[in-house]
């Protein structure tokens, strides 16, 4: 049984209800429910008597230290099977740490702590570590975003990451580490006896400096699957080095985010040459790099390689106009396995997205999810997106948010989410200015068609 409730406020009587429910609850989520300290003395009862539950997740509650303190309670009985525990921007500090230090050390089931968007301080954590250094912890994941770390926690977490083979994913973005400290991370995760799958060190100071570091570790680490180097200004120098580490045979990634890194069209020589090569590679992110036209065209050719087995590419706000858009619809039209395409925020026009169109309606293309917001698109190129809806049955999902379509544009749209062989799920418009008319018009096709969702 499951329990997940969002953005609600408590009432007494309304969580008295829900304690009942909670006694056989598999997985309880109350994220955004102005639960409190009190709240969580009800709940380590429940973490105490409920053997039966393995995620709690209470992210945005002002639950404080005081309330961590009730729960991890519950969390040291002999009868708690916690799994995953999700503590996200509850108004924590350095004196949780402590509390959850003493769980991390006694209660070999929690494999799972979120604790990011929380005032821990590299203090706290240093805290945490010493739990994860204990026998008994079989953490798998730990997630320490927004903690307001320094370059002083990474001794401490080499010395965890040394003793914890059990560590899958290790999360440390938007901290303040700086190169100095990464490179030091770094080597410690290529001695390190942990299977990493994922790193993530989004915003933290890194620039082309610890790459080196950073391509060794996907060398030398074969199980690392997912890498987030986003908001880090490595420039097309760091990411020629990350290609060094990307392209060893025993690199094994599939999930690699570099959005607002510094790149231009230069990097996407070495960006193709990945994408074409890696099959592994199914999700790359450049989202706000200033490819331009030029490599947007590289990228393509690389799509067009039979061994690309890329499925989602995102090259959002990435200098592109409609002089890309050929190759992306040769790309479209040759390329079986893309499914995602989000290329918004680029000046491609109605002359690009019927472009665009010719290859979303070739027989080879598999696009299931389409974002074309703010691309400077008017109702000039809307019954060509029309016609591309009808006919393509794998697209579930459009975003035109941000375009100037006015009524005439959302009228043809309409035509085609009405049309029985038209399979568009989720059709997305924000800011978009139209008349009460349409507005009744759009109304009514949710209503005659319940399973489409049009968010505005």
């Amino acid at each position: 049984m499951e329990l997940d409730i969002q953005c609600e406020e408590m009432s007494p009587s309304r969580w008295a209800e829900l304690l009942t429910t909670m006694k056989s609850c598999k997985t309880i989520r109350l994220d955004d429910c102005n639960l409190s300290s009190s709240n969580c003395e009800d709940l380590s009862s429940i973490i105490n008597t409920n053997p039966c539950l393995t995620e709690l997740k209470l992210n945005n509650n002002e639950l404080g230290d005081a309330g961590v303190e009730y729960l991890c309670k519950g969390l040291l009985t002999p009868s708690c099977s916690l799994q995953k525990l999700w503590l996200q921007n509850c108004n924590l500090t350095s004196a949780s740490c402590e509390t959850l230090r003493s769980v991390l050390s006694a209660q070999p089931s929690l494999t799972e702590l979120h604790v990011g968007d929380n005032r821990l301080g590299t203090a706290g954590v240093k805290v945490l570590c010493q739990g994860m250094m204990n026998p008994s912890c079989k953490l798998q994941k730990l997630q320490l975003e927004y903690c307001e770390l320094t370059a002083d926690i990474v001794e401490a977490l080499n010395a965890a990451l040394q003793s914890k083979p059990t560590l899958k994913e290790l999360s440390l973005s938007n901290n303040t580490l700086g190169d100095t400290a990464v490179k030091q991370l770094c080597r410690g995760l290529v001695e390190a006896s942990c299977n990493l799958e994922l790193l993530h060190l989004e915003n933290c100071g890194i620039t082309s400096d610890s790459c080196l570091e950073i391509s060794a570790v996907l060398r030398n680490k074969s199980s690392l699957m997912d890498l987030s180097v986003g908001d880090n200004k490595i420039g097309d120098s760091g990411l020629a080095l990350l290609c060094q580490g990307l392209m060893h045979p025993s690199c094994k990634i599939q999930k690699l985010w570099l959005w607002d890194c510094d790149l231009t069209s230069a990097s996407c020589k070495d960006l193709s040459r990945l994408i074409s090569t890696k099959e592994t590679l199914t999700e790359i992110s450049l989202i706000d790099n200033n490819l331009r036209d030029s490599g947007m065209e590289m990228l393509c050719q690389a799509l067009k390689d039979p061994k690309s087995k890329l499925q989602e590419l995102w090259v959002r706000e990435c200098g592109l106009t409609t002089a890309c858009c050929k190759a992306v619809s040769s790309a479209l039209s040759t390329n079986k396995h893309l499914k995602v395409l989000h290329i918004g925020e680029n000046k491609l026009g109605d002359a690009g997205v019927e472009l665009l169109c010719e290859g979303l309606m070739h027989p080879n293309c598999n696009i299931q999810s389409l974002w074309l917001g703010n691309c400077d698109l008017t109702a000039g190129c809307c019954a060509t997106l029309a016609t591309a809806m009808a006919t393509k049955q794998c697209l579930t999902e459009l975003d035109l948010s941000y375009n100037p379509l006015d009524d005439e544009g959302i009228r043809k749209i309409c035509e085609a989410l009405r049309k029985p062989s038209c399979n568009v799920q989720q059709l997305i418009l924000y800011d978009i200015l139209w008349s009460s008319e349409v507005d009744d018009e759009l109304r009514a096709l949710e209503e005659s068609k319940p399973e489409v969702k049009i968010i505005s």
